[in-house]
């Protein structure tokens, strides 16, 4: 028979692993998160790059985003974090500091869809890079939202 205490009574609510994570949040957003960063980074990478500088750190962001964030989906969905509360601090260190770096990159990909408007092939690399600066915002959205709701929780 397990006691219950004033520890027990205080505890945090344990940490989601296996499918559970899908229905959690803000864990439910990390698939989405990965989803649209992965857009991001399709879609500048089907432009012509006409600014390697900004749109080279637009897809340095995307990547590592989306690959580090792969990596935190798999070590939910595998149990990695054991209920630790050093995973919800990591977890939302993470995405804060991410959705710091993503806006950086979406304001970016903004201002290469702005001068891609007149470039060479413009109304193809004009439509992607819109989509990819839709996408940017929308990713940047998905980490706020998910550093907040930890933070909040």
């Amino acid at each position: 028979m397990a006691s219950v205490g004033p520890s027990a009574a205080s505890a945090q609510p344990a940490l989601p692993s296996g499918p559970a994570v899908f229905k959690t949040i803000p864990y439910a957003f990390i698939l989405p998160e990965i989803v649209c960063g992965t857009w991001v980074w399709i879609l500048v990478a089907a432009t012509s790059v006409s600014l390697p500088l900004l749109q080279g750190w637009v897809m340095y962001v995307s990547l590592t985003s989306c690959l580090i964030s792969l990596l935190l989906l798999l070590s939910y969905l595998l149990g990695f974090h054991r209920n630790s509360e050093n995973w919800k601090v990591l977890d939302s260190l993470y995405h804060g500091a991410t959705a710091i770096l993503y806006m950086s990159a979406a304001v970016l990909q903004a201002n290469a869809t702005i001068n891609s408007e007149f470039g060479t092939n413009a109304p193809l690399n004009y439509q992607l890079n819109c989509a990819a600066s839709f996408f940017a915002f929308l990713t940047t959205f998905l980490y706020i939202l998910h550093a907040f709701s930890i933070y909040y929780q």
